[in-house]
């Protein structure tokens, strides 16, 4: 490559639960640099979850790292051009990837959801995850069979 490798930037941990995983979601949940209103929408959507799942002994944000961590790809497929063809090669996804891919897919289809806020669609979304359903784990169980099809190209791998 020939630029460097631009440094990671250290996250400040969010300040209800002091967790930095919690600011990276906000950051990708926030649109057109309103961060403010992105905590009240996570903290409203975690009070929803809160309140409609009493019964799990857990508490919101516990249920919130479970709902990602059960929408977490582990293999995905990238196209790669071996003469002339192109083939889905299966590739096991990098650890940092692995996060902003299912916090992106979170997001993406809590928007899509129907609801009135955008709070209660996020929690929808994140109850769902949790319960192993919903679009988002649709998505992680779809790029899983892909990569399952198309093992047989696996040693195409750079």
């Amino acid at each position: 490559m020939r630029k460097a490798k631009p440094k990671k930037r250290i996250l400040l941990p969010d300040p209800k639960f002091g967790d930095q995983l919690v600011t990276r979601f906000i950051n990708n949940l926030m649109l057109d640099g309103k961060k403010s209103i992105a905590y009240t929408i996570f903290y409203d959507a975690l009070d929803i979850v809160g309140e409609k799942m009493k019964d799990a002994e857990k508490a919101p944000l516990e249920i919130w790292k479970q709902a990602l961590e059960n929408i977490t790809p582990q293999v995905e497929v990238k196209s790669r051009r071996v003469g002339g063809a192109t083939f889905q090669v299966p590739m096991e996804v990098r650890p940092e990837r692995k996060v902003s891919i299912s916090m992106k897919n979170l997001v993406l289809y809590s928007r899509k959801r129907a609801g009135r806020s955008m709070a209660e669609k996020l929690a929808g979304e994140i109850m769902a995850a949790y319960n192993q359903e919903g679009a988002a784990f649709k998505r992680k169980e779809e790029m899983h069979r892909m990569a399952e099809a198309n093992k047989a190209f696996a040693h195409f791998r750079v």
